[in-house]
């Protein structure tokens, strides 16, 4: 009984990069998200390098980590990459009070998420 290989979670010609723990709300970081699905890389990397969205600045290293993992971990060329999908999802939320009037609190929510990227290498059509 060897140890067993786990197959692939993402196709032969996908690559992914998954970052955690990003202290931004999943709705502020789905809208920097949304920039990029279905654009090519190189395009990716410079809408979200010119974006004025703080979020862009962990987007753009996510992206770059899923770039590096297609070249070097599954050969994939990097010319021809597009970013296929870019999810975010929810994560921890710290919970936080501040003081009000007449001895009551307000409740203040402090949200973390994650952003998950899938880059597909697509056949140039001549």
């Amino acid at each position: 009984m060897g140890k067993e290989t786990n197959p692939r979670r993402v196709a032969e010609n996908e690559a992914r990069a998954k970052l955690r723990m990003i202290r931004i709300s999943p709705q502020k970081l789905n809208l920097v998200a949304a920039m990029i699905r279905g654009k090519k890389v190189e395009r990716a990397l410079n809408d979200l390098a010119f974006s004025r969205k703080r979020a862009a600045a962990d987007v753009k290293k996510v992206l770059e980590s899923a770039i590096a993992n297609a070249e070097n971990n599954h050969g994939l060329d990097i010319d021809s990459l597009v970013v296929s999908e870019a999810y975010v999802g929810k994560n921890l939320v710290m919970k936080r009070f501040r003081a009000r009037a007449r001895g009551r609190g307000a409740k203040i929510l402090k949200p973390f998420s994650e952003l998950t990227i899938v880059v597909r290498e697509v056949e140039e059509a001549a």
